[in-house]
């Protein structure tokens, strides 16, 4: 639920997570893993169910995805599993993905400011960026951001805290001038670790797990944000 009492000065970056933030992929995710499934001689699985693999990166989600039953999977059967995803995920990028209610009218929000320097916007996800950069161009959100980062972009991938603290070197800005807007436990362990402002989305594809890891602010959507920040 959305915190209109709780107001954050002199914020110049914010950082937004990809799936579960800023976009909608779990029907087309859902899709990937399951004919990465079937061509492992495997059943599919619900919607509902593949949903909680989302957030540590591809691989991460198809060792989950084939691993379901049996809790194990090979180093090999994992990769076999992993080209299969991505090979059909490369060609349904945006079969059903899309971009959030209100995401793109908080984006323009910001592009749309003239009071004082205007705010940096960055994508930080552990989508690779193969499949990062075709969905944001194709929903035509790639020109609000400076900067867009995936899984491989750097060492390691959230909640470690080296893409973050990059966008901030980069950006000349202190760890307190900087938002990270996620749906995940994952982010608010990144934005922790980096020791920057958290925000949590109640509506995303790993919202539920925000309980028991609180952001400082929560919203119930990304047009909420402008209202926050001074």
């Amino acid at each position: 639920m959305a915190e209109p009492h709780k107001t954050f000065s002199n914020i110049r970056v914010l950082v937004f997570d990809l799936d579960g933030t800023l976009i909608d992929s779990s029907h087309d995710l859902a899709r990937a893993v399951n004919v990465a499934r079937a061509r492992c001689d495997l059943g599919p699985l619900s919607h509902a169910q593949v949903m909680t693999f989302i957030g540590n990166g591809a691989r991460e989600l198809v060792r989950r995805g084939i691993s379901f039953e049996s809790g194990v999977a090979s180093d090999a059967q994992i990769e076999l599993a992993l080209g299969h995803f991505r090979d059909h995920y490369a060609r349904h990028l945006l079969d059903q993905t899309r971009p959030y209610p209100g995401v793109r009218e908080a984006l323009d929000i910001f592009a749309r400011e003239t009071a004082g320097p205007s705010r940096i916007l960055a994508v930080l996800t552990n989508k690779p960026l193969r499949f990062t950069r075709p969905i944001l161009d194709g929903l035509g959100l790639a020109p609000y951001f400076r900067f867009i980062y995936g899984e491989d972009s750097f060492p390691a991938k959230k909640p470690d805290p080296v893409g973050l603290l990059s966008i901030l070197r980069d950006t000349r800005t202190a760890p307190r001038e900087a938002m990270l807007i996620g749906d995940s436990d994952i982010d608010v362990r990144t934005a922790r670790n980096a020791g920057v402002w958290a925000c949590g989305v109640s509506y995303g594809l790993s919202s539920s797990q925000l309980a028991a890891c609180p952001p400082d602010l929560m919203l119930d959507s990304l047009l909420q944000l402008p209202a926050h920040l001074d």
